[in-house]
Order: C-alpha cells, then structure tokens, then sequence
C-alpha cells in the first residue's frame, strides 16, 4: 500500500499498524533531521555533495586529513548546535514514552533523540554520535569545545589524546570504520523481536544499517517506510508513504 497524497489516510493506517502491534521499532535516517536544519548526505547541496568523506585509516595516517576533518566538522557545527528536535523526533518520544514504540535504530549522529527526550536505553546509534569525541587508542572521551580550543589555538592542527598521544576523532563512524558491535548486536535483538518495523527518513542504501528493515521482514515483521524518495525496499514493504516527515507525524507529536 502506497500512499503519496493521502496524507490523513497515511496517518490512519500507520495508527493502525501501531495498534496491533505489541513490539514496534523505528529506524531513522538523515531525513528526519532535514527539516531541524541539517543537511542530509547525497541529495544535491548535501555533505557528500560540499566534501567528499575521509576513509577512517586516511585519518588515522595523515595528520593533514585530521585536521581538514576537523576543520569540516567546525564549519558545520553551527548548524548542528542549533538544531533542534523536530515534529518527527518530538513524535517518536511520545510514542515511545506512552509504551507504542519499544527503541529506535538509528543511522543519525546529530544527538536530537536524545534532545527529544529518548532515553540512552531505548536508542541504538548505528553510526555514533556526532556531539562528542573520542581518543581512538585509549578511549576518552572529549567534549567537542575542548577539541575547539586546541584547534583554534594552534591554528588549526587536529589535538592529540593528552593520555596517549592518540588521534582524537568525533565519535562517528566514518567511511572504512569498524561498525560498533554492541550496537549492532543490540540492534539485531530488537529487529529480531519486533512485529512492526517502521523506517524513517533513510533511503536504505547503506549497509549494513540498511539491512536490518529486510532482515525483520524475513522474520515476519510489517515493515512501514517513510521517506519522501522511493527506495529499493518500498516493493516488499506493507506501508509506504512519501510525504514530509514532520508533516506526516505531526498528528504523534501531540499529547494522548
């Protein structure tokens, strides 16, 4: 079932599916951030469009790709500090808080689950978090104005790890990083016992994250996708919708 223009008859059957289900999971991608402000990543005037990535062991090699890392990540911080939760965040916390909404994968590393009141328990990040830094030797974690200071006072040279001399990298994982197995172990539990698997502003073409609405699909799970573009999963999907996120979850923002 697809619906492109029938935003009220998209809204009654997702109700629906949530009504029947007893474990329903949510997978967001860059599309439900879009309308807080932040750009997703292979649209026209998207990231990869302005900067083509830096593999993970281009950074951890060179010096120069650390701090042209960190000089992308400082551009484009003020967008991302004042971004805000969006009607579509704002709606998955309700649903989760009234008992509807069991967790959230997510391929997001912006921190708005979290700012909309997700708690750490119910959210699985994929691709980490962007809000933080880590020492990729030892594992300390650095805030990001700590990692400005240094940077700015230097000139523009990436800091290294105080502790141990090791490469401090944002907390996400980049191109040619090793996925995070606690996470992915976590989110292959909660796919494994969901019976409504609903997706949400991800085109599913990266993987392994994108793998996970086929793998609840195979065990028998409805699967729901969002998205105002099509995907390659809408075929076996019980429910698509291609409309604006925030226009058509608002209605779940809103109090019981």
């Amino acid at each position: 079932m697809i619906f492109d223009t029938d935003l009220k008859g998209a809204q009654a059957r997702l109700t629906e599916l949530l009504d029947q289900a007893s474990c329903a999971v949510a997978f967001t991608g860059a599309g439900l951030s879009t309308e807080c402000g932040i750009p997703d990543f292979r649209s026209p005037g998207g990231l990869w469009a302005q900067n083509k990535p830096i593999p993970f062991d281009v950074f951890v090699a060179h010096k120069a790709a650390r701090n042209e890392a960190w000089r992308r990540k400082f551009a484009m911080e003020e967008a991302f500090a004042s971004a805000r939760p969006g009607r579509g965040h704002r709606a998955l916390a309700r649903l989760h808080g009234r008992g509807r909404l069991k967790g959230i994968i997510t391929q997001n590393i912006d921190g708005l689950h979290q700012a909309s009141g997700v708690p750490d328990a119910a959210l699985i990040e994929l691709h980490g978090n962007g809000t933080y830094a880590n020492c990729l030797e030892c594992g300390t974690r650095y805030e990001l104005e700590w990692v400005k200071e240094r940077f700015e006072a230097s000139g523009g040279s990436a800091p290294d790890c105080p502790a141990c001399d090791g490469p401090v990298k944002a907390a996400t994982v980049s191109f040619g990083q090793a996925m995070p197995e606690a996470e992915m172990a976590r989110a292959n539990e909660l796919t494994r016992q969901c019976d409504l698997f609903i997706v949400i502003g991800s085109s599913l073409v990266v993987f392994p994250a994108a793998g996970f609405p086929l793998k609840a699909k195979k065990k028998g799970a409805r699967l729901v996708i969002l998205n105002r573009e099509p995907t390659d999963f809408d075929e076996m999907a019980d429910l698509v919708v291609r409309a604006e996120i925030g226009d058509l979850l608002a209605p779940f923002a809103q109090d019981a």
